[in-house]
This record gives structure tokens, sequence and C-alpha cells, in this order.
């Protein structure tokens, strides 16, 4: 006789009732819902094609980046050049559509070797070659592979930080192909102001001013000539009443936002204006600002964002506490909007919008009730199915099948995950195949009566012979979904989670509920022909 000890039923009927409750506030309308308790208030996320929203796809300007990494290899060549006393007629970087390299002219032929070294130790990635006194270096492939790579992962934590700190919620980022990230932000109609956030490179670094040039006034953008001088570059200050100056900023970076710990929009004591209230780590950049404000005592230090300088002050004490203050001619939305992409970090870079999109909630709607009929059609068919197939014990798996169905909107709600259009054919086909494991037993405990053996024995034979079957079939569909979850992306990754939670949940519920039903009715109804 099949027998289930008490502590198995009573664990079982207890995770059903956790099923229920943490479940039932996605069930419920939303005046019962704000009577829930805080800790139930919690409910199934909805993507993007059945809460409505939009969807952007950005593409990352890896070759920018690449460009600048070369730059900064030219940089250091030219020191160690001058260094090593190695003359040279041309050093840069050559940009074509293929893409970018490295071109050293130099004097003399004999100096290759030397130059090629220099080359190395500076970037051992770097594929050179050679052509009497011209040197081209390229980086390798490899490397442009990890170098991508970097920068898109880094791009997306960037990308989640300005998200978050913006107030939207349940957003999906994804990277997709080699430079492309695609942003599903559920319930923003209206993403202009997203687009905004997210085009900002907000990379913000710290310059002196150069002493003996002059700042340039321009205004209503009227054409001028700047001055050049080695090492100088002038950049544009946003006066706010149409005029501009253009401030001769030392090209050298004394300091980068990365120090920055937090940035918080505040207004300005002396002028009244809102300004930007900035905060560096208490290790490096506190000691950094420290010795910049000694250093431009009484001189003017540029805080540059974008190429775009906020504003040039000069310090006035020397600052050892590591906070500092950006004052411009910001209104209350632009110093929030700058403090917010300070504290989210400075993109690594380029973002250019390639594709978007809109879902509108009156199509999330028809989804969620296409859905939604799909689903109970789905139930009310397998049901009948197994009632009409197995009789009585056909109804303990629809009993068993409800709870399924419970369990997964509680496990898709406690783990906060996000419920797609493809995640409720995942449900669908969850529900068809949550009782294909009872098919296996009740027609194995068939056969066994068929053969002779009495039913109650047969029961339990049946679970016995069945269990490694189940267990083989569920474990290739849940090896199938994680493979889905781990290369796929978007909706996907939906049916990927509503199709492994479902074939866990099956399990549980094929050999601890419905196993513990039949075990009660049994043990009920000793003396009566049980008929399958």
């Amino acid at each position: 006789m099949l027998v289930v000890s008490r502590f198995r039923i009573v664990f079982t009927v207890a995770i059903c009732l956790l099923g229920l409750l943490f479940a039932m506030p996605s069930l419920v309308d939303q005046k019962t819902f704000d009577r829930l308790p805080a800790f139930l208030q919690h409910t199934v996320n909805l993507g993007l094609e059945l809460r409505g929203g939009s969807h952007i796809q950005l593409e990352v300007d890896i070759k920018t980046v690449a460009k600048e990494h070369q730059e900064s290899i030219v940089d250091e060549t030219r020191k160690q050049l001058r260094k090593n006393n190695i003359k040279y007629s041309r050093i840069s970087v050559q940009v074509t559509e293929k893409g970018s390299s490295i071109l050293i002219v130099l004097n003399d032929a004999n100096n290759v070797s030397d130059v090629t070294k220099i080359l190395s130790k500076i970037e051992p990635e770097l594929e050179i070659t050679s052509n009497a006194t011209t040197i081209t270096a390229v980086l390798s492939e490899a490397f442009f592979e990890k170098f991508a790579k970097r920068i898109v992962e880094e791009s997306i934590e960037v990308i989640r930080h300005r998200i978050d700190e913006s107030g939207t919620k349940e957003p999906t980022i994804l990277r997709q192909g080699s430079d492309r990230i695609t942003v599903q932000l559920p319930g923003v109609d209206n993403p202009d102001e997203i687009k905004k956030l997210l085009g900002k490179t907000a990379i913000l670094t710290f310059h002196g001013v150069d002493e003996d040039m002059q700042s340039i006034k321009v205004e209503d953008d009227a054409r001028v000539h700047l001055p050049t001088k080695p090492g100088v570059m002038y950049l544009p200050e946003d006066k706010g009443d149409g005029t501009k100056i253009y401030v001769p900023i030392k090209k050298q970076i004394s300091l980068t936002g990365k120090s920055l710990v937090d940035a918080q929009m505040g207004i300005d004591q002396q002028t009244g204006l809102p300004c930007v209230n900035i905060k560096f780590d208490s290790m490096e950049g506190t000691r950094k600002i420290a010795e910049l404000s000694k250093k431009y005592l009484n001189k003017q230090f540029a805080m540059v964002l974008d190429g775009v300088v906020l504003c040039a002050p000069v310090f006035r004490a020397v600052l050892t506490d590591g906070s500092a203050q950006i004052s411009g001619h910001f209104t209350m939305e632009e110093a929030t909007e700058l403090a917010l992409l300070l504290r989210a970090g400075s993109l690594p870079a380029p973002l250019n919008v390639v594709e978007e999109r809109s879902v509108g909630p009156s199509l999330g709607a028809d989804s969620i009730a296409d859905g939604k009929n799909a689903t109970i059609f789905a139930f009310i068919l397998v049901s009948l199915f197994m009632i009409l197939s197995y009789g009585l014990f056909g109804f303990f798996s629809v009993i068993s099948l409800s709870c399924n169905i419970m369990l997964l909107f509680a496990c898709l709600t406690l783990l906060g995950a996000t419920l797609t259009l493809p995640g409720i054919a995942g449900i669908a086909l969850t529900i068809g195949m949550a009782v294909d494991s009872n098919v296996l037993i009740y027609e194995r405990i068939r056969e066994e009566v068929r053969a002779g053996i009495r039913a109650t024995i047969a029961i339990t034979k049946g679970y016995k012979m069945a269990m490694m079957t189940i267990l083989d079939s569920n474990l290739t569909t849940l090896v199938g979904s994680i493979v889905l979850y781990e290369f796929g992306s978007g909706p996907i990754k939906g049916f990927a989670v509503t199709l492994a939670l479902g074939t866990v949940i099956s399990l549980f519920t094929t050999f601890s509920l419905t196993k513990s039903i039949i075990a009660l009715w049994m043990k009920r109804n000793k003396h009566r022909e049980v008929v399958i």
C-alpha cells in the first residue's frame, strides 16, 4: 500500500498554502491589493509587450573608444621618443573605413627596432609592421574583441545605474550582438527623457586653466579664431544668456569623476542658483582635490563635462574634506539631471540610438487577455482529458495542476521575474507537461493491474517504476530551459524561466502533492475497489 509520512503531508500542505499566499496579490484588484500587508504587496512584473512601454536599441561606439585608446598610446610613445632622443617627422592615429591605426614616420631607419620595442612595452597587444622608416601598429583582433566586450559590459552597468536612479522600475537591459544594447522600459510612454539621459557620456574631468592665454567671449554662435598652443585647448562655457566663453584649459587631466562617491543637487548660498554638490572618496579623491586646490589656490580650475566647461571657479581655500561645488547657469532640472549622471558614473563610450518603438497599453491589455484565455482554455482541455481518461485519479491530477499554476505565479513573484508573452506560452506548455508525469504513472499502474497485481500494490509499484523515467524526461527539459536562458535574450529568457520553474514545480506536485492525495484517499478507502 502507498504510504506517505505525516511530515511530507504537512510540508506539502504548508508549501501550497504559502504559494497561495504569495500568488494572491497578482490575482486581486487594486483596492484589495492596497489593503494587503507590506510583505505581500508584490506582484508578477509584466514585460514590455504586456504592460506597454518603450523599446530602445543602442549601438556602442567602440571605434571611437579604440581610437582614444590609440591616441593615449601615441601620447605615451611621443614622450618615450623624446626621452630616448629618437627623431621623427610624424606620429598620429590614422582613421580609415576599416578602422584606426598608429602611424609613425622616423627620420632614421636604424631606430625602427627601438621604436617597435617601445610600442610593444606600452601596449603588448599591438600588431606592428614596418617599411623603411614607416611603422604601422594596429590593435590585435583578440584584444579588440575583449576590449569591445568590456566596454559593452561597462556601458550596461552605467545604463542600469542611470535608469535605476531615474526611478524607472523593472527595466530590461540586454546585450545584443557584439556592440548593441537593448533597453526595454515597461510603463514608460515617452522615452525622450530616457534617451537624453542615456545619450550623455557624462565624462567629468578637472583641468588647470592656462594663465598665459585669455578667455574669448563669443555671442550668438559667431565665428571666432581660437589661438593654438601645445598642451592647451579651448573649450566652451555656456553663460546662459546666449553667449559662450571659450576657456583655455590644459589638456592634461588633473582628476576624473571616477573618484566621486556622491553628487546631489543643491542651492548656491552666494547666488541662490541651483548647483551640484559633489563628494570625493575618502582616499585618493580627497587627497588629489586637496593637492590641486593648494596648487591652484587663487587660480582658475575648470570642471569639464563631455567637452563643455561647466564652470571655471577660482580656488579660494584648500579643500581638505573632499567636498566641492559645481556652479553654473543651471535650472533645477539640469542640476538634478547632472547630479544623477555623476552618481551613476560616466559611459565608457558614446551611444547611438539605432531603433526605437513604443508599445501602447491597449496592445498590452489585448496580449494579457489573449494569454489568459489561452491558459484557461489549455487548463480546461487538459482537465477534461485527465478526468475522462482516469476518473477520480484524473481529478486528483487536476487539483495538483491547479496548485502547480499557483506555485508558479508565487515563484515568479518572489523571484521578481518579468512575465513576457513567450512566458505565458511557457505557462501554457507547463500545464500540458505538469500532467505528463501523472499520465506515465497511471499508465504504469494500469499495466500492473492488467498483469493481475492487486490495485493497492500496483499503485505503489507504479510510482516506484515510473520515477526514473519521469526524472530523466524532466531533467532534459530543465537542461534545455537553462540553455535557452543562458544563450537567449529578451522574450526567450522569459520563456525559459517559466518553463524551468514549471518543470521543477511539476516534479514537486507529482511526487509530493498528488502522491499524498492518493495515499490519504487509499487510507480512507481500504476496502473500496480502485479503478483507474
